[in-house]
């Protein structure tokens, strides 16, 4: 096919992906639409990861700007970039890696006016949303859920990336971290945060005195970012080419890259697991101090 666009082929650009997926495949992914979540520090890369696989469409969605805070780990963070909506900035930048792709890119918050739009004709979604965003989360999963699409979610956790998938046949995301729409804030961050990383593997090395849960941040490495698309993007792979392997919760997966240990386990009953329960009640004292301090 030729491109409309001078300079570019589509099956030069993407060539060396060949050998790891077929050429069929290429052209699948080429069809593709993902949603992304969030384009700041894991979102941003999710979509610039799809984008050099060679995913030619995109829904990219995001309220915020980029400000000086975000420069230690958000890919769309620059000097130039300061104050530009977070979503038609990575917009701009997956045309410059795919000027045919077809992208569309929202500055507003997802919630239940748009949900259903913004799912549609949807083969994969990529959870980039920050942290604390649970109910957009609860809308997002509910819709994803009762579409039956699969969505990948990748936190950045210390120097982790950790790695949950949700779609038809498994666990999903309300009862796997027990939120719920009546689940009060603090329970809910509690709940997120023992939910995706249940081994922890970062606190003997993360100093919680530099979170501040009610401003809504908490320390971060782009470093941990870039993993956590990196893993994210050959799930989102393996869903859209529909390969084998597909493991989903409460299938868990954790890689501490500071740590170089590897965790993976089948988390029974999800954060109802009487493990889990202790966990919630250590984290939930754990963020009660820094609230009051």
């Amino acid at each position: 096919m030729t491109s409309a666009v001078p300079g570019f082929d589509y099956s030069r650009a993407f060539a060396r992906n060949l050998g790891l997926v077929t050429s069929a495949e290429q052209e699948r992914l080429r069809n593709a639409r993902a949603v992304v979540l969030g384009a700041g520090g894991v979102g941003g890369v999710h979509a610039l990861s799809l984008a050099r696989m060679g995913v030619g469409k995109f829904r990219i969605i995001d309220p915020d700007e980029f400000s000086l805070v975000n420069f230690n780990r958000q890919v769309g963070a620059t000097m130039s970039t300061l104050g530009a909506p977070k979503a038609s900035t990575i917009a701009a930048m997956v045309k410059e890696i795919n000027p045919e792709a077809e992208v569309e890119a929202l500055d507003k918050p997802l919630d239940a006016s748009n949900v259903d739009a913004i799912l549609d004709g949807v083969d994969v979604v990529m959870d980039g949303l920050d942290f604390f965003a649970v109910d957009a989360r609860l809308t997002m999963f509910a819709a994803a859920k009762k579409r039956e699409i699969h969505v990948v979610n990748a936190g950045p956790i210390g120097m982790s990336a950790t790695l949950l998938v949700f779609g038809p046949g498994g666990m999903p995301f309300d009862t796997y971290f027990d939120i719920h729409p009546d689940t009060p804030k603090l329970e809910r961050n509690v709940n997120f945060l023992v939910g995706v990383a249940p081994r922890a593997s970062q606190r003997p090395y993360m100093d919680m005195a530099y979170s501040r849960p009610n401003e809504g941040y908490g320390p971060s490495l782009g470093a941990a970012c870039m993993m956590c698309a990196g893993i994210a993007g050959i799930e989102a792979l393996r869903i859209i080419l529909k390969r084998p392997g597909l493991k989903l919760a409460p299938h868990y997966y954790q890689f501490d890259a500071y740590r170089q240990e590897l965790y993976k386990g089948y988390l029974w009953w999800g954060n109802r697991h009487p493990l889990q329960l202790i966990k919630r009640k250590v984290a939930r004292g754990i963020l009660n101090k820094l609230l009051t301090a």
